[in-house]
């Protein structure tokens, strides 16, 4: 599975996300249950049985559902969930807390803080903007947000999925087509913090940033798009959106 809103279990849980924030935590917390008992990939069940552990009322069955979200993150060994196990591990040590375990609680506390590590990806990484470059041209910091007109960026942004450099590349400003070059970073990176254990757990969109410029080293012609009403949908979105940036 690739991340993505068009994903049927991505879908339930952004529709669960919204029935909780109303209110309606009933009907968001079958929405979850739908989501894992649709889940059939180990990112899809991780996603599932994180939400269904959040928005579960009973500690044990809480536990429970922690250890299968931390069980199939540990499966999946990836750089899109493995910036999540500091969270899962830090739920579990207090579910276990709460029950007065206190050993299994001091142990996963330390594997909370064993597991806090940077992103370890190696590409290849992908820019989307409506930029004309060329091989070997330097993306660096310092530009303005798409998102915040008035915010200068301290840091260059970049992911490992085509298809979400697509999406930024649409949301860019100007007037030219949209472009998904492949980048090096020239420099150290990081998972980033807008998105990283935000709405979904881990970095499912593989999101960085870097203080260091990104080279240009090729393009991609075809990556997967966003039909007119999604792009609609995300504009209207990040219009609402009263968020500040971590910049």
């Amino acid at each position: 599975m690739e991340f993505g809103p068009n994903n049927p279990v991505v879908k339930r849980c952004i529709q669960g996300m919204a029935l909780s924030e109303s209110g309606s935590q009933e009907d968001a917390r079958q929405l979850f249950r739908e989501a894992w008992d649709d889940a059939t990939d180990d990112l899809e069940k991780f996603i599932a049985a994180h939400f269904v552990a959040h928005h579960h009322d009973v500690s044990a069955d809480k536990l429970t559902w922690f250890e299968k979200a931390l069980h199939y993150a540990l499966a999946i060994n990836d750089d899109s969930v493995r910036s999540a196990l500091p969270e899962l591990y830090a739920a579990i040590a207090l579910c276990h807390d709460q029950s007065g375990r206190r050993d299994e609680a001091a142990r996963n506390r330390k594997l909370a803080s064993q597991s806090s590590i940077g992103p370890v990806a190696t590409g290849p990484f992908y820019h989307g903007t409506k930029a004309d470059l060329r091989l070997g041209d330097l993306l660096t910091p310092g530009g303005s947000s798409n998102y915040q007109p008035d915010l200068k960026m301290n840091h260059i942004y970049f992911t490992a999925l085509a298809g979400g450099a697509g999406l930024a590349a649409a949301l860019a400003k100007g007037d030219g087509p949209e472009r998904v070059y492949v980048v090096d970073p020239t420099g150290e990176f990081e998972n980033d913090p807008n998105v990283t254990n935000k709405k979904f757990p881990g970095n499912p969109t593989r999101s960085y940033r870097s203080l260091a410029p990104l080279r240009v080293v090729g393009e991609v012609s075809d990556w997967p798009g966003q039909t007119p009403a999604q792009l609609a949908a995300w504009r209207e979105k990040l219009a609402n959106n009263k968020g500040d940036i971590i910049n």
